[in-house]
C-alpha cells in the first residue's frame, strides 16, 4: 500500500477507535501517523505471516498513549483483521489503550510509562550487534517524554556502543499533557543536545512522506553512530479543529465533533 494512502486510513481508523471506546490521545494518534505510514509501507522489514520472523526490524512505540496508531498501521499491513480495530479499549479487548504485545502479533513491547521504549530498543540493538544480526531498531518517542532521565541514559549507551542499527523518531508536535513544550520543559536546542551525546541527528517534517523514505533509506546516515529524526509534526494532523490543540490530548470525540473530524478525513482520500 502506497504510503499516504495508509497514512489516511491510519487516521481514520484512529479516529473511530477513540470514538467507539472512550479513549482519548487522538491528536498523538494523528501527529505520527506519517511517520507511521512509511515505516510500514517503505522502510522496514517484516512479514505478517511470521510476526517473529528473527531478521524482522523491530519497532517500538515508546509513547504508548498514542497505540491506536500503531494497531491501525499493523492490521492494514495484514498482522490482523481491520475489524478487530473495532474492539479497541474494550472489556476483555487485547487492543487495550495503551499499545500492549499481549496477543497482538506486530507489537514487540508493551509501552505507557513514557521513557522506557528507547532503554528496550537499545538493549535490541546492542543484542543484534553482539549476535552479528542485521536487523535494525526503530524507537517512536514523543517529544515531552524526552523530559525524562532514562532518554539521556539510554541516549549515552547506545553512542557509547555505537549502535548504527539503531534509530529514534522524534514526533516533535510540540505539545505535551496539558501546554506546550515550550512552556513545560524546553528543548532546544534539541538536535544539538542529541549530537552533543555522540548521535547522528537530523530534523524533517515529519508529514513530508519524501523527506522520510529519503532519510530512513540512507541508514545509517554516519556509520558507527545512532540515529535521531527530530519530526517536526502537528498535533491533531488532518482534522482542522484539532491541530495545534492542547484541548486534543486527553479530549474524546463525540457527536458533532466525531462526524466533522471523519468528513474532514475522509475527504483527504
Amino acid at each position: 500500500m502506497e504510503s499516504k494512502e495508509l497514512a489516511n486510513k491510519i487516521r481514520v481508523h484512529a479516529l473511530k477507535m477513540a470514538n467507539s471506546g472512550g479513549g482519548s490521545h487522538i491528536g498523538s494518534a494523528l501527529s505520527m501517523a506519517d511517520i507511521l505510514a512509511v515505516l510500514y509501507s517503505d522502510i522496514m522489514n517484516f512479514d505478517p505471516k511470521n510476526p517473529k520472523l528473527e531478521t524482522r526490524d523491530r519497532f517500538i512505540l515508546s509513547k504508548g498513549h498514542a497505540g491506536a496508531a500503531v494497531y491501525a498501521a499493523l492490521a492494514e499491513v495484514g498482522f490482523f483483521s481491520t475489524e478487530k480495530l473495532a474492539t479497541h479499549y474494550q472489556d476483555g479487548s487485547d487492543l487495550s489503550g495503551h499499545v500492549s504485545h499481549k496477543n497482538v502479533p506486530g507489537v514487540e513491547l508493551s509501552t505507557g510509562s513514557l521513557g522506557h521504549g528507547l532503554s528496550v530498543g537499545v538493549g535490541m540493538a546492542k543484542v543484534a550487534k553482539m549476535d552479528k544480526k542485521d536487523f535494525r531498531v526503530f524507537v517512536l518517542l514523543s517529544d515531552g517524554e524526552c523530559d525524562e532521565g532514562s532518554i539521556w541514559e539510554a541516549a549515552m549507551f547506545a553512542s557509547h556502543h555505537e549502535l548504527d542499527n539503531l534509530v529514534v523518531m522524534i514526533d516533535y508536535n510540540k505539545i505535551q499533557s496539558l501546554d506546550s513544550i515550550e512552556n513545560t520543559l524546553g528543548l532546544e536546542p534539541f538536535k544539538s543536545k542529541w549530537e552533543s551525546f555522540g548521535w547522528s541527528a537530523n530534523e524533517i517534517n515529519g508529514h513530508d512522506h519524501n523527506q522520510l523514505k529519503s532519510n530512513l533509506e540512507n541508514m545509517p546516515s554516519i556509520e558507527s553512530k545512532p540515529n535521531v529524526y527530530i519530526c517536526h509534526t502537528t498535533k491533531g494532523k488532518g482534522v482542522s479543529f484539532m491541530e495545534n490543540s492542547v484541548l486534543w490530548h486527553y479530549r474524546c470525540p463525540k457527536g458533532e465533533e466525531f462526524d466533522l473530524a471523519l468528513e474532514e478525513l475522509q475527504q483527504k482520500k
